[in-house]
Formats: structure tokens, C-alpha cells, sequence
């Protein structure tokens, strides 16, 4: 298989979607409600959504989108940084954002209780798991899945530019001695 740039801005604009289509899924069809980190989490798929398509115009106008897969793998892998955290928060590794407490204030009046009854339900605290297999969360498989297209991204933007700037075979100096 060949790792060309239109094939690794196809990946990431896949990856990316099927990060946030599997997210969806397990909010709306799951009922697995997303903490503030879960939705964190979400931002730099959608962003490499559309720098995943510029790359893939810049390849097909024959340019090298080297620029956009390192800006696209370090999206990935700031991804992963916010997934590895979030995975911390579970573990009680790190203190979770002021926003991860979950819950909300208890209502001290009849009508302040029926407003909270008929609000949206609070997101749930960072650090509770809601779904996990093998004894890893959506928020480990996230950091791995966002790690390894990371390192995808970034290896084969390294690669493609080293090889597209590399010494030119049949060059003049080569051929004039």
C-alpha cells in the first residue's frame, strides 16, 4: 500500500468522521451522555475534517500539503493529550476541569426544582465511566485511535516531504563531471 498524500487525507478526513459519527452514535442511539472532556474531544476531529479536504485539494493540484499533515497530525495528537488526560480524570490521576463536576446546585424552592426537573439533564462528571471493554473507556480507545493516526499522519508527512525535497537523481552537478 502506498502512503500517497491523497490517500493519508482521505484517512484523516475518515478517521475524523468516524470518530464523530461513533460519538454521536453512543450519545444519541447509545444514551451515553458526553461529560464537557467528551466534548472537547470532539473539536479537533471536526477541525481536521476540513484541513483533511484542503490537503486533499492541495494533492490533487499536485502540491505537497506537507504543511497541512503536520498540522493535521498534531491536531490528532493533541487529541490524544485531551483523551489521555480525560483517561486521568477516570483514574483519578488528575483533577478534572471545574466544568467535569457534573450535577448542579440543589434547588431550594418547589419552582426552582420544577425548572431543574424540566431543563436539560446536567452532563455527567468527567470522572465517572459510562462505558468501557476490556477495562478500557471510550476515552483510552479515543487516545489510542488518536495517537496512532497521529504518528500515521505525521511519519508519512516526514516521509512525503523528505522524499519530494530529497537530491534529484540526474541532477546537473551529477552529470557534469
Amino acid at each position: 500500500m502506498t502512503f500517497t498524500p491523497r490517500f493519508i487525507s482521505r484517512l484523516a478526513i475518515a478517521a475524523s468522521l468516524t470518530a464523530l459519527a461513533a460519538a454521536l452514535l453512543s450519545q444519541h442511539v447509545g444514551g451515553l451522555a458526553p461529560c464537557p472532556l467528551c466534548l472537547l474531544q470532539r473539536l479537533p476531529y471536526a477541525v481536521i475534517i476540513f484541513l483533511g479536504a484542503a490537503a486533499l485539494l492541495a494533492a490533487g493540484r499536485g502540491h505537497n500539503p506537507v504543511v497541512l499533515f503536520a498540522l493535521i497530525g498534531a491536531l490528532f495528537a493533541l487529541d490524544a493529550a485531551i483523551a489521555f488526560y480525560h483517561v486521568g480524570v477516570e483514574q483519578g490521576w488528575f483533577e478534572g476541569l471545574a466544568a467535569c463536576a457534573g450535577g448542579g446546585e440543589t434547588p431550594d424552592s418547589v419552582d426552582a426544582l420544577r425548572a431543574l426537573l424540566l431543563d436539560e439533564p446536567a452532563a455527567p462528571p468527567c470522572d465517572r465511566v459510562q462505558w468501557s471493554l476490556f477495562g478500557i473507556s471510550m476515552a483510552g480507545y479515543n487516545m489510542l485511535y488518536a495517537a496512532l493516526l497521529a504518528a500515521i499522519t505525521l511519519v508519512f508527512g516526514i516521509k512525503h516531504d523528505s522524499q519530494a525535497n530529497g537530491p534529484k537523481e540526474n541532477s546537473p552537478k551529477e552529470n557534469s563531471g
